[in-house]
């Protein structure tokens, strides 16, 4: 039996609230034409992120109750730090309340005018820590992880020969670290190998670079790697995750991805010089070194989410939902970032509406036409997020983010509905001009105006 069905039962529900196209509207102007401003009561499937938005187990549940609320060292801490020493081998493991939370810290530590910190793709939030810190953060994925349409296993790794020529070019003195983002997010949920980060890690100890991951989404990555890389089928998912995490002097993790919570973080150091300056910067501004901006409840769940996302049977419905709503869209037309990637599925908006010109953002366009036609709300990864200064960015897509244990197959089928009726109506979309942009994170708080044609 071949059928992927999902591997829990649904023990409570919450009623959804519909709108009519008439009443989304006026909604969608009221809101400035940014998806964010819209209260998430007004939106009937929600896929504009998938952190921090999953469903939480039973198990998880009942551990919050055991959350131990002391200020300093409470037990929920040295459970949640016993689960991610097992799952990552790391010693010094400091809790933040988000991943953007752990990034801040590193990056306010190692950062500075100057810096440059190459990744196969930074995501918005990483980019954003490394540019407020005074440093230049460089993309270096393989040219294939640029064109959506080239199918290629692992197309979130990092180009050797690239992130060679820039150590040579600016020297490694001004390389604080190298990252790899797994899975690769601004790429399209797009998987990292073993053989490529083996191949960061020696390019790293040959400069004396450390290295660290983006691991928000390790658990995902390690299944990509099981299902697609020679040598790898026979080994289980938690084999993978501890090579990866061994290949690395550090990692920052959104626990709102795979750690199964909707709120935490996590930042993993080696060096004890750099993770003590980290800890008195975590206390300075997040809270004590156990609980990190937490409370013992959080650390909890977190800990019974480290164990849970390591689960092949979750895995495998993970991945085969994401890309059934992969197929279908390809079946209507649409052009995705090929293969589906493991959270998300990432839309071509360029090519979906031609005829907005790309200064007139036609992500953006998408996004809107997407939540007047069905109420779904998704994300533009394109002109909004990246672009406002330099080079604009390589491709302008859109995410429709899956988040975990929520959604149905039944669900899935009405965006796929949505989508379908979308398709037909491509032509009629309109440009958006752009009337707030703030200075940092602009995707978030934009505003815009729609161009009459």
């Amino acid at each position: 039996m071949t059928r992927i069905i999902e591997p829990f039962r649904i023990k409570v529900v919450e009623p959804l609230h519909f709108t009519t196209r008439e009443e989304r509207e006026d909604i969608l102007r009221e809101a400035r034409f940014n998806v964010f401003n819209i209260h998430a009561r007004d939106v009937l499937i929600d896929l504009l992120t998938d952190s921090g938005t999953g469903a939480m187990s039973s198990l998880q549940w009942s551990a919050i109750m055991q959350g131990d609320e002391s200020y300093a060292g409470a037990e929920s801490f040295f459970r949640f730090k016993r689960t991610v020493e097992e799952l990552t081998g790391f010693t010094h493991i400091l809790p933040t309340h988000q991943g953007r939370a752990a990034e801040r810290i590193l990056f306010e530590l190692v950062g500075g005018e100057g810096k440059v910190v190459p990744n196969n793709n930074h995501f918005d939030t990483t980019r954003a820590n490394i540019e407020h810190s005074g440093a230049e953060a460089v993309d270096l994925v393989i040219d294939e992880g640029l064109d959506p349409s080239a199918r290629h296993p692992f197309k979130g790794n990092m180009d050797i020969g690239k992130l060679t020529a820039l150590i040579e070019r600016v020297g490694p003195d001004r390389i604080p670290l190298c990252m790899v983002t797994v899975t690769n997010n601004l790429g399209g949920g797009q998987p990292v190998s073993l053989e490529n980060l083996r191949a960061v890690r020696s390019v790293c100890d040959r400069y004396g670079i450390p290295f660290f991951l983006d691991a928000c989404r390790f658990a995902e990555n390690a299944y990509f790697i099981k299902l697609r890389e020679p040598g790898q089928e026979h080994r289980t998912v938690r084999e993978i995750v501890r090579e990866m995490f061994d290949l690395a002097d550090g990692a920052t993790i959104s626990a709102k991805k795979d750690g199964l919570v909707n709120i935490g973080g996590v930042l993993l150091i080696r060096d004890k010089e750099l993770m003590q300056r980290a800890d008195a910067l975590l206390i300075l501004t997040e809270g004590f070194v156990t609980y990190g901006g937490l409370a013992g409840r959080d650390l909890e769940a977190m800990a019974q989410g480290f164990e849970e996302v390591v689960q092949e049977e979750y895995l495998a419905y993970r991945i085969n939902s994401t890309e059934y709503l992969g197929e279908h869209l390809q079946e209507i037309g649409y052009q995705i970032v090929e293969p589906p990637g493991g959270h998300a599925i990432y839309v071509d908006a360029g090519r979906f509406c031609p005829h907005i010109l790309p200064e007139q953002f036609p992500g953006q366009a998408l996004v809107c036409a997407l939540y007047r036609q069905g109420g779904i709300r998704a994300v533009e990864i394109g002109s909004v997020m990246f672009g406002g200064g330099g080079e604009p960015p390589a491709t302008e897509l859109v995410r429709l983010a899956i988040p975990r244990r929520v959604y149905t197959k039944s669900h899935i089928d009405y965006v796929v509905d949505t989508c379908r009726e979308l398709f037909g109506l491509r032509d009629t979309l309109k440009g958006l001009r752009m009337t707030n942009s703030p200075p940092y994170l602009r995707h978030f708080t934009a505003e815009f105006e729609e161009i009459e044609r």
